[in-house]
This record gives structure tokens, C-alpha cells and sequence, in this order.
């Protein structure tokens, strides 16, 4: 494994150099495909794109395509591939491609997960088969196929990068559908913050058909690093290739993650505002606020969590899952699994969106009480009569001022969703 690492920031030079060195390693052929994470991650990608550009035309690559893995988030326009590449031209050699997951002309089925699996992976939740569908780019003929992506903690996987990237992210609608079902049934608590876990299992074992299926070797380029008022900052860059490899540097990098994204706290919390950024612009992604606060004893019993995104206006830029989740709103897992037995019919995706931003909860089928662990309140451009029909809790965004924020039992968080928070009274920041 080639690696870079330093948790204090790596000097530029030093990551130049070290980057340089491994793609003039590396044998591309003449046909590139090159995976990439979407506009919602921040990372330093822009870095490596226009190395990785000089360096591969200089050695013959006549064609570099890069295909946005972005699951079932929006499509990225030309320009905001530009500003994730680091990129200021395409030239003739490059093309850009969003993956697209909702049509099926873009997909290839290549076998499934058996359903004993799932079974044991879901504590007997879940005992049907996953079907492993892939987006037909990474099947082409292409000499190399590099994955660049983040490593985060990440609600359904345990870290984000490595093979996730594959297995949802460019993967077709049933994927994408059962493998969250499946996390969520698992739970955000088991999950989160965990390098191997059941859902990550799930992860690997897709992929494995994947790789099977492959007809060049994948590298992996697993990014960990710093956001700072100047920029991103690189801490560790760890590349591998092939499947064991994806699953070598996946851990590297979830080592370092750990130091960098996990935050430590002593007492549980009251109230918590996260401050959302403007690149999650909508409830789908900035629910990391929610999902970020879900370890154990965080939120004290009854608190309240405030996404604080006056930026946003919908719940999902894509109108099947904005109507989605305003037809069933935000429940604790025995609530949904109730209203999906009773004949609903929504995407296991949204479902499990749904029940994650909620958190945990008791519901009583017998008199339909719900009770959750903890408020969620939207202070967005979401109206107050919206909120409250999907079960949230509203607040206008212009009665929000930090300092009333800062006291005992309160927090606020102005890179929200971006740290997992966990309770350990032997350690603070």
C-alpha cells in the first residue's frame, strides 16, 4: 500500500510530489474511466484532477471519461464538474457523465446478494436477495478505472469511500433501494463511526461481484482531510488497487478519519443547531445534521436538533422522492415499517431517509402513539404548514442567533454534519 499521512496537514509540495510519484507509477493504457464522488462531498479531488490529467496524457491516454457516482443525489452540471476536478478545459480527450441511476438503459444486472445473507446481516429483518445492478461504463472496455473518494463517518456504511463507491453509488435503483433498507434496519447507532459493521459487509459482498465482472485492474484513491476558513486541507491519501486493496486503504483511512471527524463530548445535548452548508441544498443531504447526533446518550431524551438551512426549499430536487417523503413525513422505524405494511407504496430509499432523520422511537400499532428520542426542526426555506404535515418542527431562520445557542446543554455547530459526535466523559475537545 502507498500512503500519505499527517494529521496536521500535508505540506503542498510534499503532496505533489507523493501524487505525482504514484500516478507515474501506474500503467493507465490508453482508455480512463475515473469514479468520482458528487458535489455534497468536500474533499481536495480538485488536486488530483489536473495531475492526473498532464501526467495520463503524457502517457498516451487518448480518452479520460469521469463519471459522477452520485447515487440517487441530483446530476452535477458541467461547471460544477470543472470545480471538482480542478479543472479549467476538457479538451477533446475528456468527458463528463452523471451516473443517472433511473434509467435502465444506463445499467447492467450481474448476479445478487443471496437473501440468507441479507437475512443475517439484518438480524432477520430483511430476507429477500439484493439484486446487483451497475452502471454499463464501469463494464466497458477501459485499460483503468480509478475511484477517488472521501472517507467520512457515514450514516449506512460506517465510513463513506473505498467500495461504497461502487456498491450503492453507481448502482441502479434496486441497490440503492434494498442496500439502504437494510442499513437502516441495522440501525445509524450500530453503524455510524464503525469501520466494519453488517452494512458494510453487505458493501463488500456486492462489490465482490463487481470486481468479478471488471475487465482492467481499479485503483482506489481514499482522500481524509481538513476544512478550514482557507480551504480543504490534505491529512491522508492512501492508494491501492484491486478489491483487497480497496479494503486495505479503506481502513487506513478510516483510522485517520476517526482522529479528524470525531468530536468527543461530556454530557448529552439539549438543544444543537447545525449550521448546513450551502452544498447540501436539500433536506436529503443536510439531515447528516441529524444523522451525526444519533450515537448514543448524544442527544439528551427529548432535545431538540435545528438545521439551520435557509438555503434550501426542498426536501429532494427529484420530484418522486420530494413527493414521497411528504406523503408518509418522518417516523421512527416502527411507525414506517407499520405504514409500509399497510400497503403504502414508496421506495425503500425514502423510507429509510425518513427514518433515519427522525432517529429512534417507541410507536404503539394498537393506538398509533409515537413517541422520539429527540426533536427535529427545519429553520429552512421549507414553509412552517410543510414541515409540520411531515412531521417536523419549524422555525424561521431569521429568529436564529448563535448566542442564544452557547449556553449549557447547547450546541452550536457551524460545519453541521460534518462531525459524528459521541459521548465519553473521560474526553473533551
Amino acid at each position: 500500500m502507498r500512503l500519505i499521512e499527517d494529521i496536521n496537514g500535508i505540506d503542498k509540495g510534499k503532496f505533489y510530489s507523493f501524487t505525482a510519484s504514484v500516478l507515474e507509477g501506474i500503467n493507465p493504457g490508453n482508455k480512463v474511466l475515473v469514479i468520482i464522488s458528487d458535489y455534497t462531498r468536500v474533499d481536495f479531488t480538485d488536486r488530483i484532477g489536473p495531475l492526473m490529467v498532464d501526467i495520463f496524457k503524457k502517457k498516451g491516454v487518448t480518452k479520460l471519461d469521469f463519471l459522477n457516482a452520485g447515487g440517487t443525489h441530483r446530476g452535477m452540471e458541467e461547471s460544477e464538474f470543472f470545480l471538482k476536478l480542478g479543472l479549467k478545459e476538457k479538451g477533446r480527450s475528456i468527458s463528463f457523465f452523471n451516473h443517472m441511476f433511473g434509467q435502465p438503459g444506463n445499467l447492467a444486472g450481474i448476479g445478487s446478494i443471496s437473501s440468507e445473507l441479507v437475512k443475517e446481516k439484518t438480524n432477520n429483518q430483511l430476507n429477500k436477495p439484493i439484486p446487483v445492478t451497475v452502471n454499463k461504463l464501469i463494464l466497458s472496455n477501459y485499460s483503468t478505472i480509478i475511484a477517488i473518494s472521501g472517507t467520512v463517518p457515514h450514516e449506512a456504511s460506517g465510513y463513506s469511500g473505498g467500495l461504497k463507491i461502487f456498491f450503492p453509488g453507481v448502482s441502479g435503483p434496486e441497490v440503492i433501494d434494498l442496500f439502504h433498507w437494510a442499513a437502516v434496519l441495522v440501525g445509524i447507532p450500530d453503524i455510524i463511526g464503525t469501520v466494519d459493521n453488517n452494512a458494510r459487509d453487505i458493501i463488500n459482498e456486492g462489490s465482490k461481484l463487481i470486481f468479478d465482472n471488471l475487465k482492467c485492474n481499479a485503483f482506489t484513491f481514499n482522500m481524509v482531510n481538513t476544512e478550514t476558513d482557507g480551504g480543504v486541507i490534505p491529512n491522508g491519501l492512501y492508494v491501492d488497487k484491486g478489491y483487497e486493496g480497496f479494503i486495505k486503504a479503506y481502513r487506513a483511512a478510516a483510522a485517520l478519519s476517526s482522529k479528524v471527524y470525531i468530536k468527543y463530548i461530556d454530557q448529552p445535548i439539549e438543544q444543537a443547531v447545525q449550521v448546513i452548508p450551502e452544498h447540501f441544498d436539500e433536506i436529503w443531504t443536510a439531515a447528516k445534521g441529524s444523522y451525526k447526533l444519533q450515537k448514543p446518550g448524544v442527544m439528551a431524551k427529548g432535545g431538540e436538533i435545528i438545521l439551520y438551512a435557509p438555503h434550501i426549499n426542498c426536501f429532494h430536487s427529484n420530484k418522486k422522492i420530494d413527493e414521497e417523503i411528504k406523503e408518509v413525513g418522518y417516523h421512527c422505524k416502527d411507525r414506517i415499517c407499520s405504514i409500509l405494511g399497510a400497503g403504502k407504496k414508496i421506495s425503500r430509499n425514502s423510507a429509510s431517509h425518513l427514518i433515519n432523520a427522525a432517529g429512534s422511537g417507541i410507536f404503539d400499532p394498537k393506538t398509533g402513539k409515537e413517541e422520539l428520542n429527540f426533536k427535529l426542526t427545519l429553520a429552512s426555506g421549507i414553509p412552517e404548514e410543510v414541515c409540520k404535515s411531515v412531521g417536523l418542527n419549524y422555525r424561521d431562520p431569521r429568529t436564529i442567533k448563535k448566542s442564544d445557542f452557547l449556553g449549557p446543554g447547547k450546541l452550536w455547530i457551524e460545519e453541521g454534519g460534518k462531525y459524528l459526535y459521541t459521548l465519553d466523559k473521560r474526553k473533551k475537545d
